[in-house]
């Protein structure tokens, strides 16, 4: 009887999964198929039987340089993951190891900074970006998105970090080992499936940030975000194109989820069983 019920919730607990997973794709799957579309179609309205033609993705590489802001969110997002890292392991590695009566104040505070609109301090950042001649460069954007996803890096690194014994770096100290030795040969390995996760988490952050690319952009340094929003126009949405668009610039970034969603997983979860 036992058995039967257990059962029976676990098919439950599948077919709720299964819901919500349909739930939450199925408007990448309708944008796919408005791409399909011709413009009179996607214009009409719901429909999840298409034309299949690629009429759209043909004008969006003829009209629109697609490569170039390709290459721009390949850029922005890997080097403000990088550079987010290089700031965050020290950062975390001070908290988790030599932690203050005020560490946990910091952390919050660093937090808060995510419940911010980002619209509230879009003047004065825009003026700063203006007067140092950061405007629609790489340099800029890629500063940008470093310091918006820092704080949710700090706090995963941190997390992770809080996991590994301190004997070890204890134990790695009276060998000898130094203050950079400790944390590139020591902790960065043994943290690694956190920091893969962190990364993989950044650079999806990266490239999906539309706010600021938006703002802070033009034509130079335009990621893909500002790239969708080039089909919007006086005349009007064209929704096929949008939608053509749109599935180029999620392409890439849901391809390297599915490829890398073992470690994302492993990562997330690293230091949950011990």
């Amino acid at each position: 009887m036992a058995r039967a019920v257990s059962n029976r919730r676990k098919t439950i607990a599948t077919i709720v999964a299964w819901l919500v997973a349909l739930i939450i794709f199925f408007p990448i799957l309708y944008t796919v198929l408005t791409s399909l579309k011709t413009e009179p179609e996607a214009i009409q309205g719901f429909s999840l039987v298409p034309s299949f033609t690629l009429e759209s993705y043909v004008t969006v590489h003829t009209q629109r340089d697609y490569f170039k802001p390709f290459m721009n969110s390949v850029v922005l997002s890997l080097g403000s993951t990088l550079l987010a890292l290089l700031v965050a392991v020290p950062a975390a590695w001070s908290m988790a190891f030599s932690p203050t009566r005020r560490t946990k104040d910091i952390l919050l505070w660093m937090l808060s900074t995510k419940m911010m609109p980002a619209v509230a301090v879009l003047v004065p950042i825009y003026l700063i970006f203006r007067d140092f001649g950061l405007l629609d460069t790489r340099i800029g954007l890629t500063i940008m998105l470093t310091l918006i996803n820092l704080p949710i890096v700090v706090w995963m690194l941190y997390t992770y970090f809080r996991e590994i014994p301190g004997e070890i770096l204890e134990a790695a100290r009276m060998d000898g080992a130094s203050l950079w030795g400790e944390i590139v040969y020591v902790l960065t390995p043994m943290a690694v499936p956190g920091i893969a996760s962190t990364m993989l988490l950044n650079i999806i952050l990266a490239w999906n940030e539309a706010f600021w690319t938006i703002r802070l952009t033009t034509t130079n340094a335009a990621p893909l975000t500002a790239f969708i929003t080039s089909f919007s126009s006086p005349q009007g949405l064209f929704w096929a194109k949008l939608s053509a668009a749109s599935t180029l610039a999620i392409a890439p970034i849901l391809i390297m989820g599915w490829f890398s969603q073992k470690q994302l997983v492993r990562g997330l979860t690293f230091g949950a069983v011990k």
